[in-house]
C-alpha cells in the first residue's frame, strides 16, 4: 500500500485523536469526543510552533488517515552532542494494522532523522505493549535503559 506522509494539520486532529483513543491504553486517557477537548489543540499548536517537533499523518493517496507519530529532534552534549530523534505516540488506524505500515511509517522516521542530523533514535513503549516490543526489536531497537516517569 503505498502511503504519503506529511506535516499534520489542525484539522487532522479528531483522526489523530481516535487513532490515539482506539486501543487498551489509549480508551482510558484519551477523549476523541467531538468537539475535541481544547487541551489538544493547544497542545498541536505547541507541537507545531516548534521547529524540532514533527507530528505527522500518514495517509493514503485519497486522503484517508492510516497511522500518525510524533518526532522530536534533540540536541544533546552527551555522545560529543549528538542529536537525537525521539519517537512517540506511534499508531496505525485498527483497520490497517498488520499489513506492514508500521514499518513502513518507522523507515520513514528514520530517514527523517537521518536528515536532520541524529545519530540516535529512541522511544519509549508502555511496559503491558508486548506485541509493540517484539516490533521494535525487529527493527533494531535494544532495551539499553530502563525508563521511569512520574505524574506532576
Amino acid at each position: 500500500m503505498e502511503i504519503v506522509f506529511r506535516r499534520a494539520r489542525e484539522e487532522d486532529l479528531p483522526a489523530i485523536v481516535a487513532m490515539l483513543a482506539d486501543d487498551g491504553l489509549g480508551a482510558g486517557r484519551e477523549d476523541a469526543s467531538l468537539p475535541l477537548d481544547a487541551a489538544y489543540l493547544a497542545a498541536f499548536r505547541a507541537i507545531d510552533a516548534d521547529a524540532n517537533q514533527m507530528l505527522v499523518l500518514a495517509e493514503t493517496p485519497g486522503g484517508e488517515p492510516v497511522g500518525t507519530m510524533q518526532l522530536g529532534f534533540l540536541p544533546g552534549l552527551s555522545m560529543k552532542g549528538t542529536w537525537r530523534a525521539q519517537v512517540e505516540a506511534v499508531r496505525i488506524a485498527s483497520p490497517y494494522r498488520g499489513q506492514g505500515l508500521g514499518r513502513t511509517m518507522m523507515d520513514w522516521a528514520m530517514d527523517q532523522a537521518r536528515a536532520r542530523g541524529c545519530a540516535l533514535m529512541q522511544l519509549t513503549t508502555h511496559v503491558t505493549r508486548t506485541d509493540a516490543h517484539r516490533f521494535y526489536a525487529g527493527l533494531g531497537f535494544e532495551v539499553t535503559h530502563k525508563g521511569m516517569k512520574r505524574k506532576l
